[in-house]
């Protein structure tokens, strides 16, 4: 029998009414579980963290500033001659270590020999001249001493004393007017040569300086036939081979000093009132990575480039086993201060996110507390502290991941490890367990 449309309407309403019901009995249930739920977990104590501690510890700290920069040699003579000639003998190969004054080349004399030679013969002859004989009379005589002079002195005294008596007999009417006009004319021409002479001498004795130093000059010139080493240090470069001819201002070799050196560095504009002569430095170079070098500063610039905003600084390196060499590539630290009594934690203790450091203090309850901390330089395994810690606080070392704010924590009765030593990671606790 078929159900009529009203029954068939009816039976569905029915069944999405019932339906309705069971579903919100269901919800009804689940949802008093759900709220039972925090009431229990909130009756129930959080578990303690078990965690190393550590102390803040009171330091010295040396300040230092970075530094890169070259080696160089503070004396560089590129040797030149000073004559022309020859090149008779190399004293001297690369490498070769010379000392002031010893010979490096020598060059042919001969000419410079004949030169000297001739100087001397003119000053001989010169000295001659002015009553010099070298050996009794080494210096210029008076003027009036000397045998020119003399002898137009003695001619104008002739002629003025004949002058004197021609005047007398020409008073007596004994000569002519002719005769006393002639014997005038002789006392002229007499002072005339007098004073000649005198001038004569004054330029002889101008030539004889004149010849002296060219003889010295002569001599000077042999002497500079063999090039010497101005200053000592070692042979970069020889320019010069044998048989070659050079002239003046030729360069032969190229001597550089290698004790001490100077280190020539740039540093930043900021650390200019930190850097002073004689501060210590300490440096390695490339060339012996496990040496380590020191060094004294020795010039700082009083200026700043404006490219760079940077000063040069020069520093003062003893090298007298000859390890380092110029042109050495250098980086170190220039040791600025030495600070006392500085606040520093382990590295342990330290949860450094996002560029911010923290520490986790244990308070008297057995509680941690997050405090923020401005980290400065670091020391083997402690790191300064600028700020955020007075020094009496205790820290947790170890589970810093598992802390936060509130937490509470089981301390280890293990000492703090000494500076320098770093706990045990929790990886290394985890195995002495299994060990165990």
């Amino acid at each position: 029998m078929a159900k009529s449309p009203n029954v068939s309407i009816l039976y569905r309403r029915s069944s999405w009414i019932l339906s309705a019901f069971l579903g919100a009995l269901a919800f009804a249930g689940c949802s008093g579980e759900q709220t039972n739920a925090p009431k229990q977990q909130a009756g129930r104590q959080p578990q303690a963290i078990q965690v190393a501690t550590t102390g803040v510890q009171r330091i010295f700290m040396q300040r230092q500033v970075d530094l890169s920069g070259t080696l160089i040699s503070p004396d560089q003579a590129r040797v030149s001659s000073e004559v022309a000639g020859v090149v008779r003998q190399v004293h001297v190969e690369i490498g070769r270590e010379v000392a002031p004054g010893q010979p490096l080349v020598s060059l042919d004399t001969r000419e410079l020999e004949i030169a000297l030679r001739r100087a001397e013969s003119q000053l001989r002859q010169t000295e001659a001249q002015l009553g010099i004989d070298g050996v009794r009379i080494k210096e210029s005589l008076p003027d009036e001493e000397i045998a020119s002079v003399r002898t137009a002195l003695a001619n104008r005294d002739d002629a003025r004393a004949q002058l004197a008596r021609a005047t007398q007999l020409l008073k007596k009417g004994l000569i002519s007017q002719a005769d006393f006009d002639t014997t005038q004319t002789r006392v002229k021409v007499s002072e005339a040569a007098y004073q000649a002479a005198l001038e004569t001498v004054q330029s002889l004795k101008a030539t004889l300086q004149e010849r002296r130093a060219a003889l010295e000059l002569a001599q000077k010139k042999l002497g500079d036939a063999v090039i010497k080493a101005p200053v000592g240090g070692s042979i970069s470069e020889r320019l010069v081979q044998v048989g070659e001819y050079i002239r003046e201002n030729t360069p032969v070799v190229t001597i550089v000093r290698l004790n001490p050196l100077k280190l020539k560095t740039s540093i930043q504009e900021r650390h200019a009132q930190l850097l002073r002569p004689g501060l210590s430095v300490q440096f390695h170079v490339e060339a012996l990575p496990d040496a380590v070098f020191e060094g004294q500063v020795m010039n700082v610039s009083p200026s700043v480039e404006q490219a760079t905003r940077t000063f040069v600084v020069e520093v003062l390196v003893d090298n007298r086993d000859r390890r380092l060499k110029p042109g050495f590539f250098a980086k170190g630290v220039i040791f600025t201060q030495r600070d006392e009594n500085v606040l520093a934690v382990p590295e342990e203790a330290v949860s450094i996110l996002a560029g911010v450091a923290t520490v986790f203090v244990i308070d008297d309850s057995g509680r941690v507390r997050q405090q923020v901390l401005s980290i400065g330089a670091r020391k083997d395994n402690l790191l300064e502290v600028v700020a955020g810690l007075e020094g009496n606080e205790k820290l947790a070392a170890s589970n810093l991941a598992q802390l936060a704010t509130g937490t509470p924590v089981n301390t280890s009765s293990a000492p703090a490890p000494p500076p320098g030593r770093p706990l045990k990671g929790e990886g290394a606790r985890k195995k002495e367990g299994e060990r165990e």
